[in-house]
């Protein structure tokens, strides 16, 4: 990982917006007026990438990954996903009104109502439907 158009007499201004946004302020400033390539480990380690795994283990780590998302409620996803980067962009206030708008509707999905009386009833989760 490198923002490396510093070696060619570029300073990396556009990449820079979103480094600045995901790793701390002295990482980004650092990778920015080095180019300096970050290994895995420490591109995790500041929160550039979720995780890092060794090579031989790539395919069952996004496996697992993939399968975990996939078991969960679509329609949630799909809110969840919608309003990820809007919330992220508003002001605080703003936000938190995304945020409780697109909770009371997710509360009125079938996949919700269904999660909840399991959840209450102590029932395994259900066969979500999308709805």
């Amino acid at each position: 990982f490198a923002v490396s158009g510093i070696n060619l007499g570029l300073f990396c201004s556009a990449p820079m917006v979103a480094l600045t946004r995901n790793v701390p302020r002295k990482v980004a400033m650092e990778m920015l007026v080095t180019g300096d390539f970050i290994d895995a480990h420490r591109a995790a380690s500041h929160g550039l990438i979720n995780r890092a795994v060794p090579a031989d283990e790539l395919d069952e780590a996004v496996a697992e990954l993939a399968a975990k998302i996939a078991s969960q409620s679509p329609v949630s996803i799909s809110m969840g996903k919608k309003i990820f980067y809007r919330q992220l962009e508003a002001a605080s206030a703003a936000a938190y009104d995304i945020g409780n708008e697109t909770m009371a509707c997710n509360m009125t999905t079938e996949d919700a109502r269904d999660g909840i009386d399991a959840f209450i009833g102590k029932q395994p989760r259900p066969e979500w439907k999308g709805r």
